[in-house]
């Protein structure tokens, strides 16, 4: 197995916990940056970072080749409004965009992956060396759902599954089996605050794959601030989809969600229960 690996980071914390995992296994990391998404502290953890906007497809690949790099992974997600600003695509990413279309984030992220994969450099899974933060099933937290969370969490799981198949979003927010907000382009907080100002306390988050995700990109992630915008809104249970889902920071994400009094739950991968 070579010794040094790719890193396409996005935002967030999962590239800098990537990172740090990789040098665990004394793997060397060669970071490729997104301007105004990717976290600077990156720089400290990895052999080299380079910046490049969104967009810059020739650009990255020129980095990784002169860095000997023959798989990468993509750990972070860009968020969908970069793409109405800053979003600086050259020859390269045009060509991709046009073959696969845009507007579809799962067929744009698998033909950039073919394009990289042409040029000798394979995408490897993004929860590589990140088994341990992978979510479990059933109870996770010191509560556990009541029986009407959890008719909430099947329902909402089976719409979260729909929105994931529309390749629009991966959480739904519900309460009494009425769906009160779904995720689009604004992000999960935004979708989880805009549900607590709808439907008022008690609701419920469902966060799951996409049927059929690839594990290459856009693994669902939570962590210490899903809890905390939950807790601004008083929501009652986040559910998770276990062996698909990161958990970010689980010890004190889990000792937030015990003191606002948050049930997490890890669904059976692949279903509503």
């Amino acid at each position: 197995m070579s010794k040094n690996i790719g890193l396409i980071a996005g935002k967030g914390k999962f590239p800098l916990l990537f990172a740090q995992a990789a040098r665990q296994h004394g793997v060397q990391v060669i970071a490729v940056a997104h301007r105004h998404e990717t976290e600077p502290a990156l720089a400290g953890l990895v052999a080299e970072l380079h910046w490049i906007y969104v967009g810059q497809l020739g650009k990255m690949i020129r980095i990784f080749k002169a860095a000997g790099v023959s798989r990468a992974v993509m750990a972070g997600g860009i968020s969908r409004g970069r793409l109405f600003r800053d979003f600086r695509p050259d020859w390269r990413a045009l060509g991709v965009i046009r073959r696969a279309g845009a507007g579809r984030d799962d067929r744009l992220l698998r033909a950039v992956a073919a394009d990289l994969e042409q040029e000798g450099i394979t995408i490897a899974p993004s929860t590589l060396f990140m088994d341990e933060l992978l979510a479990g099933p059933g109870p996770l937290s010191r509560r556990a759902p009541t029986p009407e969370e959890l008719r909430d969490i099947d329902f909402g799981a089976r719409i979260a599954k729909e929105l994931g198949r529309l390749d629009v979003g991966q959480c739904a927010v519900v309460r009494r089996q009425v769906v009160v907000a779904l995720e689009a382009i604004e992000g999960t907080d935004a979708a989880i605050r805009r549900a607590g100002a709808l439907a008022g306390p008690g609701v419920v988050v469902v966060k799951v794959s996409k049927p059929n995700q690839d594990l290459r990109f856009d693994v669902p992630a939570v962590g210490l601030d899903t809890i905390a915008t939950m807790a601004e809104v008083k929501a009652a249970v986040l559910a998770i989809e276990a062996g698909k889902t990161l958990i970010f920071d689980r010890p004190e994400m889990l000792a937030a969600a015990a003191q606002a009094g948050i049930a997490v739950w890890g669904l059976e991968a692949e279903s509503g229960n």
